[in-house]
């Protein structure tokens, strides 16, 4: 019994079929896809001074230290307390903090610091007197954006 096959199925033939469609489809699909854009970036700056102090020799002991933070421009204070261990010689805070840190500057009030172009002074209070402190300016930041578009 003899069985004949139809020429299209051969091997060779399907591979070359399967090419050609495959090809045809890429080109269907880059024919709708959609042109390109200019990117767009979001950008964020945000400013923030780091502030320490540090019993050098370790002759204090456990003690408490309050960072106060004042702005020129608006009047307002914020503070910081931290308590030290028995152990540690001091602390880096970074001014302002997050407010969703637990440990935040804030005023009187509760408001958390901005990072607000302008002069601040500081200082830190160990056992409730001034230990050291010091002025610093937040400048005003901007951010630069470059467009990087398709080329057409």
């Amino acid at each position: 019994m003899q069985t004949t096959v139809p020429p299209f199925s051969s091997p060779k033939r399907l591979s070359l079929a399967g090419r050609v469609a495959g090809a045809l489809v890429a080109l269907l699909l880059l024919g709708v896809a959609p042109s390109a854009h200019a990117q767009t970036w979001m950008v964020s700056t945000t400013a923030q001074i780091k502030l320490g102090v540090l019993d050098k020799y370790g002759q204090i002991g456990p003690y408490t230290a309050t960072f106060v933070v004042h702005s020129e421009r608006t009047g307002k204070d914020y503070y910081l307390v931290r308590e030290l261990a028995k152990g540690q010689t001091g602390v880096d805070v970074l001014f302002p903090t997050e407010p969703s840190d637990p440990e935040y500057f804030k005023s009187e009030t509760g408001e958390a610091a901005n990072p607000t172009p302008g002069r601040y002074t500081w200082e830190c209070r160990v056992k409730g007197v001034k230990a050291v402190g010091g002025k610093f300016t937040f400048p005003e930041v901007g951010n630069d954006v470059t467009v990087v578009s398709s080329g057409k």
